[in-house]
């Protein structure tokens, strides 16, 4: 399944003021494409959600998610390895992040056919740079594969910062190694273990590329 067909920049990460950039390959800082997204983007139901339920328990509930989806994602990332991925906590938390992983690993994983890169970095000197979940072949495509943990599964009009980022990431890649990625896969599993699978095909690719450049510049 993993096949190496490019050489991906180990990207440095730097903090800064409490953004996250990275280096290009000019030494230049590059915001994150994650950082571009926030920036631009539509917080007010995410802010009113905080002022309901108070900073406190904002924050426990972010930090749980952030918990379970990074064990989720090293499960996978492992899995797509070929090494043991049945490593968690055996607290709470690390029990669900099980039962989620082995959803995805027993059921949701299947059309992806052959995996170039994980974790992979990529970087558009000057303007932007990230690190994408999966680079590879689903259902026969070139794509750009995203695992998503969530509390609930959510609807797709709300998740449109998710194909926008996966745009993102597949133009940069097509400007770094002259491939033509125009499909997007988002792969998410819930608390409950329910799956939904996002398909982003090249018509909708080409509309979210010209929104995603709006917000790049």
């Amino acid at each position: 399944m993993i096949n190496k067909l490019f050489e991906y920049p180990a990207l440095e990460r730097v903090e800064k003021n409490d953004v996250r950039y990275y280096r290009d390959s000019k030494e230049n800082l590059v915001p994150s494409v994650t950082t571009i997204l926030s920036a631009t983007g539509d917080h007010s139901g995410i802010d009113a959600w905080k002022r309901r339920v108070g900073p406190k328990t904002a924050k426990e509930v972010v930090d749980e998610a952030t918990t379970i989806g990074t064990a989720v994602h090293l499960a996978i990332e492992n899995y797509l390895n070929g090494l043991d991925w049945e490593q968690f906590t055996e607290d709470r938390l690390g029990l669900m992040a099980h039962q989620i992983a082995k959803r995805f690993i027993d059921d949701c994983l299947g059309d992806i056919e052959e995996v170039w890169g994980l974790e992979s970095g990529l970087v558009v000197d000057g303007l932007y740079a990230g690190t994408a979940d999966c680079i590879g072949i689903f259902k026969d495509q070139p794509t750009i594969i995203d695992f998503k943990t969530a509390k609930k599964i959510k609807k797709r009009e709300w998740i449109e910062d998710y194909f926008l980022q996966g745009c993102a990431y597949a133009n940069a890649h097509n400007v770094m190694f002259e491939t033509k990625i125009e499909q997007i896969v988002i792969l998410m599993v819930d608390r409950s273990a329910i799956f939904q699978e996002f398909i982003v095909r090249p018509k909708e690719f080409n509309f979210l590329t010209r929104k995603w450049k709006n917000k790049d510049k």
